[in-house]
């Protein structure tokens, strides 16, 4: 029976940009497990799995639109630079608190003596993610 809205797939997949670089994958772990069409993945990841059936492959890439977004420099913040840890370094992954708990990843832009840029995008905004993936269970 091909994927439908509702379903519940497993799916193995890696994850690589325009470059060859993989960003992520099921390799050695469990497969992504998700409800078709309820919001808990990526747009167009959602979209590619539709009509496939168990066993299946495919490999599609999907734009900025349909993954992270495109990149927002309204996201970019300057900070007092002592507000970082001593050891901070231009690249290096934060993690943020906002007031209500939640964290949010931040990647340290630029540093000064003064302040340091950091980037509140999804480190995969702007980018074109390409994948192969194989249905492995459909419920």
């Amino acid at each position: 029976m091909p994927v439908k809205n509702g379903d519940k797939v497993k799916v193995d997949y890696t994850g690589k940009l325009d470059d060859g670089t993989v960003f992520d994958s099921s390799e050695g772990k469990k497969p992504l497990e998700f409800e078709v069409g309820s919001g808990q993945i990526i747009k167009g990841f959602d979209q590619a799995v539709l009509g496939m059936e168990i066993g299946e492959e495919k490999e599609f890439s999907i734009e900025p639109k349909d993954a992270y977004g495109d990149h927002d420099p309204e996201l970019l913040k300057k900070i007092p630079r002592d507000k970082l840890p001593a050891d901070a370094e231009a690249g290096m992954m934060l993690m943020l608190r906002t007031p209500d708990g939640v964290q949010i990843p931040a990647v340290i832009a630029e540093l000064t003596e003064e302040e340091a840029t950091i980037d509140l995008n999804h480190p995969l905004a702007g980018l074109t993610l390409n994948f192969q993936i194989k249905i492995v269970d459909v419920s």
